[in-house]
């Protein structure tokens, strides 16, 4: 697929979001152990695959800045200098800054910040300075002496084993056809190159190019041969090109190579060997001498090598990778170029490597507004297959039938498979919850950790990019109202260290995340006499705990005496409910005094199809959502007006859709009781008819219909009528309520 620029830069920015949390989140974790080698490591490629991309596209505010923190990084990893808490916060505020920066390169601005974050940013650079120049915590390693019994003797030229090149480092790239149509531009890497030394011998290869007539004016067909005197080390090189890996094909040598290497790379490039050695004698990586004395003992002896011969021996293929790492793993043995454990370390990690990039193919990036076309596209075919459906049952064509019905498993199958492309598991945005914890309690003062459960438990995508904002608002409500002091924890028998726990799991077709602290609980008392105090509550009004909790909710209003930046204007938890609300979900709070609270979002999986029932009231058709059914049975006429009935020894309040919704006509002689559960709550909901299951595409409510209670959207029905959906949290509240006041009146009357 052909990508403009554009999308090359958008792809840039969304994997450098990806690489900041992942180092953000590496940053946390070795916070805590700072010995995790690996975890420093994936820290370190990180930021080296940012300003490797960065230089790519010319962001040289990105690339210096992150350069620094690179360099800082680097010393951490070779353990010259420790990651201690003062270090962990600078290198999360320097997160913070390429993050800015790279949300200017999403507006356009090329990286390019205001003055204010400029100068944050050139504060930050001043402490990682200051951490460079300072004296390392491990002592410098003494340099290697070559031991007495192999003194180092300078090989003649004529030996194929002779050093070549000096020292500079020497590069064969070759550039993909595609990599124009990718967004690649062969000078940026160059110039990119250039950052990292001096480009002391540069040879263009046209060889490629087709006669005018046959060339592709979006092709890329350049080569280069690179000699660069440079400080920087392999992995530094190569990672200027991780950006384009599978766009050109990249042949490295290290500094004072062997003349050998220099063959083996003319037998292994593609154009004619004579060429290449005047190309290598060109950009200054071999003297004409030397490339005539090893190509005339290449000639004579190729490799003059047993262990070479037994590698590639019969019973060995010589093109499969494995021979040929082997092969020249025995080559460099052999020869005494390395030390056995070397060679099988090497070996080891690009065994590794395969297997990372095995992993890295099974995924594929689909740009979001793709996939919610396809949902799209997937409600409309659903809607379409139900009326087909509904015009076949209306024949009397048994063949139609049995073909309807195998249309609609297999739309049920497309249905189920493509949401499943949608859910995403809400471990990642709980994780980056742990850097507000750490910045959270570092300002109040309080030593608060965060522990996270059901990470694993999936959900809509849009919803989880919805939901990030009140559980934001709950955190920090927790750690601020919740979570006591260290000293008024101690004083009141606690651990010192408070406990934000967030829990996410699966329940009746919803998903149910839950907030809770160890703190102080909620002073029901103070929040009663506040609401009192603003004429929310009568004086001599009674309100049960629940509604008391519940008036945390209500705009404006808050417990705190003093407003600080956390807290204190109660404009918090009102957006906490306004924005659960609206992705169809309900919260609710929880608290004991002296053990902490727990706050309780219930969500649907989805927002865009689901399985429903479908029920008749009057002449209007309903949906009731199937995972928060529990059974059908039909009224007792015993029941009577009491509005509650036996269900196997249980007490069942129900609620009469005909009078809720005030729907005319005759009540049919034979009702139907749904049983419904929401939130570990039975009710039953009375209809006239039932009419089965039902694959429901949730279409919004306009505006005039969207504070309807009891509605919770609408659908289209194959006949092209509209079914409006219920929402089974209000309606079985209505009838929990409408229980309590038959109770009451009854108490009262006795």
């Amino acid at each position: 697929m052909s990508m403009t620029m554009d999308s090359a830069q958008a792809t840039f920015v969304e994997e450098s979001r990806d690489l900041l949390t992942q180092m953000e989140a590496a940053l946390l974790r070795l916070e805590n152990e700072p010995g995790d080698a690996e975890t420093i490591a994936a820290m370190f490629r990180a930021a080296h695959t940012v300003k490797g991309s960065a230089g790519l596209f010319g962001f040289d505010s990105i690339v210096s800045f992150t350069h620094t923190a690179e360099s800082v990084l680097d010393r951490v990893r070779d353990g010259t200098l420790a990651l201690e808490r003062e270090c962990v916060a600078l290198l999360l505020g320097c997160c913070d800054h390429i993050s800015r920066q790279i949300e200017s390169v999403e507006q356009g601005n090329q990286g390019a910040l205001a003055a204010d974050d400029e100068a944050a940013g050139a504060e930050l650079t001043r402490g990682l300075k200051a951490l460079l120049s300072g004296e390392p915590t491990v002592a410098d390693p003494a340099p290697v002496q070559a031991p007495a019994s192999a003194p180092q003797v300078e090989p003649a030229a004529s030996d194929a084993g002779a050093v070549s090149g000096a020292d500079c480092w020497h590069l064969s790239l070759r550039f993909g056809r595609d990599a124009l149509r990718n967004g690649m531009d062969p000078a940026s890497f160059l110039r990119y190159l250039g950052s990292l030394g001096t480009i002391t011998g540069l040879v263009t290869l046209t060889d490629a190019i087709p006669a005018a007539p046959e060339m592709d004016a979006e092709s890329c067909y350049l080569g280069f041969e690179i000699k660069l005197e440079s400080d920087a080390d392999r992995a530094a090189i190569l990672g200027v090109f991780d950006f384009a890996r599978e766009d050109c094909v990249i042949r490295l040598l290290a500094p004072r190579s062997k003349l050998f290497d220099y063959l083996a790379l003319i037998d292994e490039l593609p154009e004619d060997n004579l060429r290449l050695g005047e190309i290598l004698v060109a950009c200054g990586a071999l003297t004409r001498d030397e490339l005539e004395t090893g190509l005339q003992q290449q000639r004579e002896a190729r490799w003059d090598s047993p262990s070479a011969a037994a590698s590639a021996g019969p019973g060995r293929d010589p093109s499969a990778a494995d021979g040929v790492v082997s092969q020249i793993g025995s080559i460099l043995v052999d020869k005494g170029m390395a030390e056995q454990p070397v060679v099988a370390a090497a070996l080891a990690k690009q065994e590794r490597g395969k297997v990372k990039r095995q992993e890295e193919s099974r995924f594929v990036r689909v740009p979001a507004d793709k996939l919610d076309m396809l949902i799209n596209l997937v409600g409309e075919l659903v809607i379409a297959s139900a009326g087909a459906n509904l015009r076949a049952r209306s024949s009397n064509d048994e063949v139609l039938q049995e073909s309807t019905q195998t249309v609609i498993g297999l739309v049920e199958d497309i249905r189920n498979g493509t949401l499943q492309l949608r859910m995403v598991q809400i471990g990642e945005t709980f994780n980056r919850f742990r850097r507000v914890v750490r910045d959270v309690s570092q300002e109040l003062g309080k030593d608060i950790e965060l522990v996270i459960n059901g990470g694993e438990t999936e959900l809509d995508k849009s919803v989880v990019e919805r939901i990030g904002d009140p559980l934001t608002h709950l955190i920090r409500n927790a750690m601020d109202h919740g979570i006591e002091s260290a000293e008024a924890r101690a004083a009141a028998g606690k651990p010192v260290r408070g406990t934000v726990t967030l829990n996410a799991f699966h329940e009746s077709g919803s998903i149910v995340i839950e907030v809770t602290d160890d703190g102080k609980g909620i002073n029901r008392e103070r929040v009663l006499q506040k609401a009192r105090e603003r004429g929310l509550v009568g004086p001599n009004q009674n309100l049960s705990d629940g509604e008391i909790l519940n008036l945390l909710f209500l705009a404006g209003f808050s417990t705190a005496d003093q407003v600080s930046n956390l807290s204190g204007r109660g404009v918090g938890m009102d957006v906490v409910k306004r924005n659960v609300e609206a992705l169809r979900g309900t919260v609710s709070i929880e608290s004991e005094a002296g053990q902490g609270s727990r706050v309780v979002i219930r969500l649907p999986l989805t927002l865009a199809i689901i399985d429903g029932f479908l029920v008749g009231v009057g002449g209007a058709s309903y949906v009731v959502p199937l995972d928060m059914m529990v059974a059908c049975v039909e009224l007792d006429g015993t029941a009577g007006e009491n509005h509650y009935l036996n269900l196997r020894g249980e007490v069942l309040p129900f609620l009469r859709l005909r009078e809720q919704f005030e729907t005319g006509g005759d009540t049919p002689k034979r009702e139907s009781v749904v049983v419904v559960q929401f939130a570990g709550h039975r009710a039953g909901l009375v209809v006239d008819v039932l009419m089965g299951e039902f694959q429901t595409v949730i279409k919004p409510l306009g505006k005039l219909f969207r504070n309807l209670r009891g509605i919770g959207g609408s659908t289209i029905l194959g006949s092209g009528e509209v079914a409006l959906i219920l929402d089974v949290q209000a309606l079985a509240t209505l009838a929990a309520d409408a229980e309590k006041r038959t109770i009451a009146v009854a108490g009262a009357s006795t």
